[in-house]
């Protein structure tokens, strides 16, 4: 690697604190060059994004989760204000819930349970956590994020004693998404059983008129913010599902939203060597060939980062993760992404990647400050902050030496406004990908498949459970429970049912549990 490499490639941004070093990834002097006619195009479509145009036909729907940010950007004056009218509404939800002013049956308001999936979990967790101080926060946030009971429980656990100091924040754009249907169910019992008014005590992030508004209407709840049609939830951070936790817990959003807007702004420019989401774009398109070919491993080396890595999963395969381009043809396309943080991994999986299989390239997140304050010498002249820096830069001199190449972000610290950033940054990168290669990143197919799946399993489960009662006490394996539904094409599945339903005590008994499936008997 030579300095003349380096500074070619290095982009910094001195308004933003903030730079970009790609010069580790190996493409040739006319890489760019060759790129600008699809990179131009791919400007071109985001502009119409941003102005509004139909960017996913299969819901007729904009996409427009930029105009969050700057809402004068929003192509239709009634939508600026009604951003403009939902951030007010959370500054002031916040403000009275910190003041008590709106409090819960046991006082002021301590705690902020959020009950959503996906995305709306996984961007308020990872801001949560990268901005958050339990000494300073002013509420405790806590998580249902899946529909599994002893997950639940735990949370629950966390919250024994508090429910009535507890704010629920349920949300889900349909009212009908199963994971969160089911954690508002949990929740509502929970708090029935120790004697408080769900509620009294709960606000509904949701889409107008859907199935949440309706419940939330007719029972009373506290408030209802909106959830856009035109707002994914991978993207809906900087909506009311990120912002609203958000300012709970006492962080500060306007600074948040203008660091994206600033990187809003940066990634605008159609000067490609100057604009960061563009050289991050073109640099996957190069690592993975314009096919998915590696992976993208992300390495923050700050542990208020950890969950960035879990973000960008969502952001990134969510969005890229395609089996047809916009032009029909079967492309497979897609780039899967994992990562914890540095200095962890040198003792987890830095080994793989420097020495077995390649298939992979790196994106290092670089923070330069420390912490608050000084730091000890735990050698002479060496902090702990000295080491790690000393680990990010090992870590990716001892890659590249063996052919792995990097991608570097480098911001100041880890603040509101840097956050900001790096949501927007990662935003933009990816639809600029996704036009480099055809497909559409707006829609998700695939999620909706898995759902109408999960849906039938849980419809076979019910005829397997009537089948049982209505031959109470008969034995019957599974082949047999089969060919009485007419199911035999799903027998596998009938036995991973049967099973758990014996487990949880569900009126069914298992002989002889774990025996093989073609001699396991059931009977109620």
């Amino acid at each position: 690697m030579s300095w003349e490499k380096f500074t070619k490639h290095y982009l910094t941004l001195p308004e933003l604190d903030f730079a970009l070093d790609i010069s580790r990834i190996d493409f040739g002097d006319g890489f760019l060059a060759e790129m600008e006619p699809k990179m131009q195009e791919a400007y071109k479509a985001m502009a119409d994004l941003e102005a509004g145009a139909i960017a996913n036909p299969d819901e007729n729907r904009m996409v427009g989760h930029y105009w969050l940010r700057d809402a004068s950007l929003a192509p239709e004056p009634e939508l600026t204000t009604e951003i403009e009218k939902c951030l007010a509404d959370i500054r002031q939800i916040a403000t009275k819930v910190h003041s008590g002013e709106l409090a819960g049956a046991k006082g002021k308001f301590k705690n902020c349970l959020v009950i959503g999936i996906g995305g709306s979990a996984l961007g308020p967790q990872f801001v949560a956590d990268a901005l958050g101080n339990p000494d300073r926060d002013k509420m405790q946030l806590h998580f249902f994020d899946n529909t599994d009971p002893d997950g639940i429980d735990r949370t629950l656990a966390t919250l024994d004693g508090e429910l009535g100091e507890t704010l629920a924040v349920v949300i889900s754009k349909s009212g009908g998404t199963p994971e969160t249907r089911n954690g508002m169910l949990e929740a509502q019992a929970a708090y029935k059983s120790a004697g408080v008014d769900f509620a009294k005590h709960a606000i509904a992030i949701t889409g107008a008129g859907s199935k949440l508004d309706k419940v939330a209407e007719s029972e009373g709840w506290l408030t209802r913010l909106p959830m856009w049609d035109w707002v994914g939830g991978r993207t809906s951070e900087l909506a009311a599902v990120g912002l609203l936790p958000a300012a709970l817990q006492g962080l500060k959003i306007d600074r948040m939203l203008a660091g994206a807007a600033a990187m809003d702004a940066a990634t605008r420019s159609t000067e490609t060597t100057k604009n960061p989401a563009a050289l991050l774009a073109l640099m996957w398109y190069y690592a993975t060939e314009g096919k998915g070919a590696k992976d993208m491993v992300v390495l923050p080396y700050k542990d208020r980062l950890m969950l960035f890595s879990k973000y960008l999963q969502q952001l990134v395969m969510e969005s890229l993760g395609k089996e047809f381009d916009l032009d029909g043809n079967t492309v497979n396309q897609g780039i899967a992404v994992y990562g914890n943080k540095g200095s962890t991994d040198q003792h987890a999986y830095v080994q793989q990647l420097r020495e077995g299989v390649h298939n992979f390239f790196v994106t290092f997140i670089e923070v330069l400050k420390d912490r608050e304050g000084d730091s000890i010498e735990v050698e002479d002249g060496i902090t702990t902050g000295d080491f790690l820096q000393g680990f990010y830069l090992g870590t990716r001199d001892a890659l590249y030496e063996n052919g792995r190449q990097s991608i570097t972000i480098t911001i100041s610290e880890v603040t509101a406004e840097a956050v900001g950033q790096l949501i927007a940054l990662f935003e933009r990168a990816v639809g600029f990908y996704a036009s480099l290669v055809n497909i559409n990143a707006y829609h998700q197919p695939g999620v909706e498949a898995g759902k109408k799946a999960a849906a039938s399993v849980l419809g076979i489960e019910s005829k397997i459970i009537s089948l049982l009662r209505e031959k109470a006490g008969e034995r019957l394996n599974t082949v047999t429970i089969a060919q009485h539904l007419g199911l035999e094409s799903q027998t596998e599945i009938i036995f991973k049912l049967l099973n758990r339903l014996a487990a949880n005590q569900r009126g069914i008994i298992a002989e002889d549990k774990f025996s093989t499936p073609e001699t396991q008997f059931y009977y109620e």
